[in-house]
């Protein structure tokens, strides 16, 4: 009995080990050796789920290979692994299979605005949520710009300086003349997180903070806004951690 629990619980790992090999060999395109360590080193640069989980599978690729290479027949394994280690590769292959879903950090709902509504409206959701980043769109119902409240202190500051201020009738485009642009991308509700994170490292090596990325049905910037995730909001996920 006792040599039937070890040949399956290395037969969970190998199994484990397999799916999360077949996930890399899925992800990691630029490379002609899809050997396991291989898919490892090169899909780190470009990949953060492979980042996230680099140097556990690297020494799990050891205990595979003294699994494997040193199998005395079919179903009979010399190396047996805790049933930690097989519980924790088949976490692992969970994740490679099946991402945690971008949607499930986002801010939600997201509140959106038209950029002939009046500020007051936005200052309402602000006071009542403690939202600080609305997407506004043009009357054709196309994304044309982030606003956040650092904006809009500015110009409450600019309307003091004026000895005046009155937030009636102010509409939220008299808020985006100034010209400053934020960068902002957007995905579709079936992205993974940890395709946003490499959305925002993407921008970053440009030289760009993309402040925002705006989830909609299918990615597009003129489809209702589902969701909206923030840096911070990769922080508070913890994607970095175990």
């Amino acid at each position: 009995m006792a040599k039937t629990t070890e040949r399956t619980r290395s037969g969970d790992f190998e199994a484990a080990f397999n799916r999360i090999h077949k996930a890399l060999k899925q992800m990691v395109k630029n490379t002609d050796n899809d050997a396991f360590v291989e898919l490892l080193y090169t899909g780190y640069k470009d990949h953060s789920l492979v980042r996230k989980y680099k140097e556990e599978l690297h020494q799990f690729a050891k205990l595979r290979n003294a699994i494997v290479h040193e199998k005395v027949d079919v179903d009979y394994y010399i190396a047996e692994p805790h049933q930690e280690v097989v519980d924790r590769m088949e976490e692992i292959a969970g994740h490679f299979e099946k991402p945690q879903s971008a949607v499930s950090i986002a801010t939600s709902p997201a509140f959106y605005y038209y950029e002939d509504a009046n500020l007051k409206d936005v200052l309402k959701i602000i006071n009542k949520f403690d939202y600080i980043r609305f997407p506004i769109y043009d009357e054709e119902g196309h994304y044309k710009a982030l606003l956040t409240s650092k904006e809009i202190i500015q110009w409450m500051a600019r309307q003091l300086e004026k000895n005046v201020i009155s937030l009636e009738d102010v509409q939220l485009k008299e808020l985006l003349t100034d010209g400053k642009t934020h960068h902002v991308d957007f995905v579709p509700e079936s992205a993974s997180i940890f395709e946003v994170e490499e959305l925002f490292e993407s921008y970053y090596k440009k030289g760009q903070k993309l402040q925002a990325v705006i989830i909609t049905e299918n990615g597009r910037n003129f489809e209702t806004p589902k969701g909206i995730i923030t840096p911070w909001d990769l922080l508070d996920s913890d994607i970095t951690g175990h």
